[in-house]
């Protein structure tokens, strides 16, 4: 409740005069009156300033305490920003990491897809080519009496395995016995692909398309791929490299005899290349797979001799797999 000054000061002033009038009446001193006057403008200016300054004070008080709230729900809502911050990050990452994985799905799915349309290819080719041939052999030849010839196969129907008389019977005297001679080469086989691979580029466009295959296990078009890169570049910086991986396909999946072949292969056609000595080594382990023990321990011994400058990883490993078939004891 506010206090108007003006009119309590109105009042006193009426109220003075109306007092001043009655002492007249009274014969008063007016000495008296205007000390009576003071002191109860004194008693009006101490209840007036009790009333502000108890105001003021819970004024103040109310100002801190809405300081306070303020504060407080600054706080709270920062800790909530923070939180939906990290919340955010952290399905960002989520989204990030799909992505990636979904794009390395469809990269795998993309060379699935030519491998098979590759292969699909390959065996409508063969098909055509069958068809044509049985065509070709559809009719029976005849003797030169006249008679139909009785091919192989097309006589009346045995029992699985067995063997007619007129086949055991000859007129030889003498039974001819076929034996293999032990050889110390090992013979090469060339591979003719059925289809090109290879994209058409560079060599070194070509020879990186081949070690695709290898980097995801595809062997079989890593074979076929090295051994067109090499048929088609045999001068190249990289013929050497990829007749080495092209004799690896056949390591891994120990195919030991073509393997040995392909790395005599190697051996011959680039014995300076960045992966000689390595494949000198490789073809003595394979040696001695096959059964070529002895040859395989001259080639394994011989790495140091040839290729003294090699890395030591690989003059470790020749040394390491002439202890382990006991070479030195076999030469000794």
């Amino acid at each position: 409740m506010k206090v108007d000054l003006k009119k309590i000061l109105l009042l006193i002033i009426i109220w003075s005069l109306g007092v001043m009038s009655n002492l007249k009446a009274e014969t008063l001193d007016i000495k008296e009156i205007l000390e009576i006057i003071q002191k109860d403008l004194r008693t009006l200016e101490r209840a007036v300033y009790s009333e502000s300054f108890s105001k003021s004070t819970k004024g103040n008080s109310n100002q801190e305490i809405s300081g306070q709230n303020a504060e407080d729900v600054l706080t709270k809502h920062l800790l909530k920003l923070s939180e939906i911050e990290k919340q955010f990050q952290e399905l960002t990452n989520k989204y990030e990491e799909i992505n990636f994985k979904l794009d390395k799905l469809s990269s795998r799915l993309s060379k699935v897809q030519a491998d098979n349309q590759l292969r699909f290819q390959n065996i409508e080719n063969n098909a055509i080519v069958n068809n044509t041939e049985n065509n070709s052999l559809t009719a029976v030849p005849k003797t030169d009496t006249g008679q139909q010839k009785i091919l192989p196969g097309s006589s009346q129907p045995q029992d699985l395995g067995t063997i007619s008389y007129k086949d055991m019977t000859t007129t030889n005297e003498k039974q001819i016995v076929q034996s293999v001679d032990s050889t110390k080469t090992v013979s090469t086989e060339i591979f003719q692909s059925e289809e090109k691979i290879l994209p058409d580029g560079t060599p070194k466009e070509q020879y990186e398309f081949a070690t695709s295959f290898l980097k995801v296990g595809d062997y079989n078009m890593a074979e076929r791929a090295f051994r067109e890169f090499v048929d088609n570049n045999p001068d190249s910086e990289f013929s050497g490299n990829a007749q080495y991986w092209y004799a690896e396909t056949f390591r891994i999946r120990q195919l030991y005899t073509d393997a040995a072949s392909a790395y005599l292969e190697g051996y011959q056609k680039y014995p300076k290349s960045e992966k000689a000595p390595i494949n000198l080594l490789k073809l003595g382990v394979s040696l001695v797979q096959i059964g070529e023990k002895d040859q395989g321990c001259l080639m394994i011994a011989g790495v140091k001799k040839q290729y003294p400058n090699a890395t030591q990883s690989v003059l470790q490993k020749a040394k390491y797999e002439e202890k382990k078939f006991e070479c030195k004891k076999e030469n000794s």
